[in-house]
């Protein structure tokens, strides 16, 4: 006999509907899963025979084929578990009055019959919905991921025989209803910018990036407060909106990174990985690509602490992402894109011992150890960050200063009345920030006065900036205008933005 049950699979960081064919027939036993498997999914077969007859159902002695339809694409993963044992309980003819056609089965079976969770719950509830369908048989422990949609019925369910009960009319679920409110992750409420003493021009570079959706860089001796001011930088970014959050929460479905409970990553990312990560682990890939770093930052801030430690060649892969806002991975089999839309905010010392330049400790490098550390970095890579800022020693007198700075609420509000700005100057267009201007929009919207042009020439012929350079300074200047709530660039915006380019003023590269 033939049952056939509708599974889902996930392709980068979209779903596709997978058809699982169960056909059951006289014959030595034997169970085959055809339809380009990979490993666990032809271990499904143990779990499932094993958890049917734990379940107190008769598992058939005769010849089963399972297909996994379309058979030309790659299926992996154990969320199969659960359809193959329903399509093969369904083909025996214990449980055949049910429409099959109208739902979604997912979830890896125990050898007890237990369902455990599976990845990339979320956009698989969303494919179902834009193709019709009912609803969808998932863990219990995924509903909260699935209940973000609100257009399919969601069954959470926790044993094999549970669902056996429902598919017979023996049990009546409710399906779940997602509220939005509830699944949201609240904000994470340690980090504040009043917490820093000291540092108010690197503060002030910080509101700058933040207002833009600027890149940065920090350069300076170890405890200077790096990391510190990178970690709060999310604190002072807008709340992502409905759709970023959707796309934010579909990479962490799939990577199974989506905390426990909750179904809408709400929270800008911020990710900071070792320097000791590969370039497919920043950028993502392997045999079966999965999302990276970049992507896992998408609409937040990934930030690399002691850049230079980094291998080389794990850097220069940033340069795309950066500049397209996506990476396509290509193998022989498929080519996938992921977005990487992120702010990257870097760190560095300014020589291996870090102190280089300081007046109160001295330099132990040599000219060539220097040479070294600083050659990590390439010319290209440093082009495409917009800020450049010198984070020096925090002297005793503001470590010791028991007043509050501006805290990030403060700041957030400014930078929320400049992104307002910028939303309603880039209406229209798949731009939303003065950091992703293109040329043309930079020649309409940066448009400066004759003074500030003969500084900014001046600049460029002193410090010998590069042309991509000369953009990054007409954008911040934007940004410094839009804080103020200047319709026009001034000189003054000009000036502030040509001292954000600190390693073009500079010999640290």
């Amino acid at each position: 006999m033939l049952a056939r049950v509708l599974s889902s699979a996930i392709i980068g960081i979209d779903a596709y509907i997978v058809e699982v064919e169960v056909d059951i027939s006289h014959g030595l036993p034997s169970f085959a899963t055809v339809g380009l498997a990979e490993g666990a999914v032809r271990e499904s077969k143990e779990r499932v025979k094993a958890a049917i007859k734990n379940s107190g159902y008769h598992f058939p002695s005769d010849r089963i084929t399972v297909n996994l339809a379309p058979a030309n694409i790659k299926k992996e993963g154990s969320a199969f578990d659960l359809p193959i044992a329903v399509g093969i309980l369904a083909a025996t003819g214990l449980v055949r009055r049910f429409s099959y056609s109208d739902y979604l089965f997912l979830g890896e079976l125990s050898l007890d019959g237990l369902i455990r969770p599976v990845k990339g719950v979320l956009p698989i509830a969303i494919e179902a919905e834009k193709l019709g369908l009912k609803g969808i048989f998932l863990p219990a422990e995924n509903a909260s991921e699935a209940g973000v949609v609100a257009g399919i019925d969601i069954f959470p369910v926790n044993t094999l025989s549970q669902v056996v009960d429902v598919i017979m009319g023996n049990a009546n679920i409710a399906p779940l209803k997602g509220n939005k409110d509830e699944l949201f992750l609240p904000p994470d409420s340690t980090l504040d910018f009043k917490d820093v003493r000291g540092q108010e021009n690197a503060k002030r570079a910080m509101e700058i990036s933040a207002g833009g959706g600027h890149n940065l860089i920090m350069i300076g001796p170890p405890g200077s407060g790096k990391t510190m001011l990178a970690k709060r930088l999310s604190t002072i970014l807008p709340a992502l909106s409905f759709s970023e959050s959707l796309e934010t929460s579909k990479i962490y479905s799939v990577i199974g990174l989506m905390p426990k409970g909750y179904g809408l990553i709400t929270q800008r990312p911020f990710r900071s990985p070792h320097h000791t990560i590969s370039d497919a682990g920043l950028i993502g890939g392997g045999q079966n690509p999965k999302p990276g770093e970049v992507s896992i930052a998408h609409n937040g801030v990934l930030f690399l602490d002691e850049l230079p430690e980094f291998k080389k060649n794990v850097l220069e892969v940033l340069r795309q992402p950066m500049e397209d806002g996506y990476v396509t991975i290509s193998r022989a089999n498929a080519s996938i894109t992921y977005p990487s839309d992120f702010m990257l905010v870097a760190a560095m010392n300014p020589c291996p011992c870090g102190f280089l330049g300081s007046p109160k400790r001295e330099c132990s490098c040599s000219s060539l150890q220097v040479q070294r550390y600083r050659s990590k970095i390439s010319g290209p890579l440093m082009d495409r960050i917009d800020i450049h800022i010198e984070v020096p020693s925090v002297p005793y007198k503001d470590l010791s200063d028991t007043r509050d700075g501006a805290s990030s609420s403060d700041i957030l509000e400014r930078v929320m009345r400049a992104r307002e700005i910028q939303r309603m100057r880039f209406q229209g267009s798949n731009n939303y920030t003065n950091a992703g201007m293109n040329t043309r929009q930079i020649k309409h919207f940066c448009k400066i006065e004759a003074e500030s042009s003969q500084l900014l020439e001046n600049a460029m012929d002193r410090f010998g900036l590069s042309a991509r350079a000369h953009a990054r300074i007409l954008k911040i200047a934007r940004t410094i205008a839009d804080l103020e709530e200047s319709q026009d660039i001034r000189v003054p915006h000009v000036a502030e933005a040509i001292q954000y380019r600190t390693l073009d003023r500079k010999t640290y590269i």
